[in-house]
């Protein structure tokens, strides 16, 4: 069995009154963030982490930010074309970890309803998603409420 290991990063900035949207789901709040997309961080940084694991380069590869036909796209769409990218490669997920790093609005009573639509879109158990929320202790782009950050790691396979 091959496994290997992938990591992602992704920072977009918040502006007042665009839709936040959060691993899928769209959470009330006064800003979202700012992006070419849905700018849906937590899955951008997944499906970062999982094109890395199968050195199949990143997001930005794949889903230019300056081709109109991505242009405000859902982000769960993005994550099913990079499964089906490393499914075709014969890799398989065995888990996720990530970590979304906000000041505002909290994350936390929102992780069930997103662990629950990321396992829907990639056809995982809940289990093999861990989704963490933290703050910066109100430090930097995050704490001054600018942006809102998120990392992830994954590990895949070849049954």
């Amino acid at each position: 069995m091959k496994i290997r290991t992938g990591f992602g990063y992704d920072v977009h900035q918040l502006r007042e009154g665009l839709d936040f949207w959060l691993g899928g789901i769209q959470i009330p709040h006064t800003h979202g963030a700012l992006g070419h997309s849905d700018a849906d961080v937590l899955i951008h940084v997944i499906c970062d982490a999982l094109l890395g694991a199968a050195n199949m380069r990143d997001i930005g590869y794949h889903f230019a930010d300056t081709d109109p036909q991505y242009k405000g796209i859902d982000s769960k769409i993005l994550l099913r074309d990079v499964l089906k990218l490393i499914r075709e490669a014969g890799y398989e997920i065995s888990n996720i970890d990530s970590t979304v790093c906000l000041q505002e609005p909290k994350v936390n009573p929102h992780i069930p309803a997103m662990k629950t639509c990321l396992a829907e879109v990639m056809h995982l158990p809940e289990e093999a998603i861990s989704i963490k929320a933290t703050t910066t202790e109100k430090l930097g782009f995050v704490g001054k409420k600018e942006g809102v950050a998120a990392y992830a790691t994954v590990l895949i396979y070849k049954p």
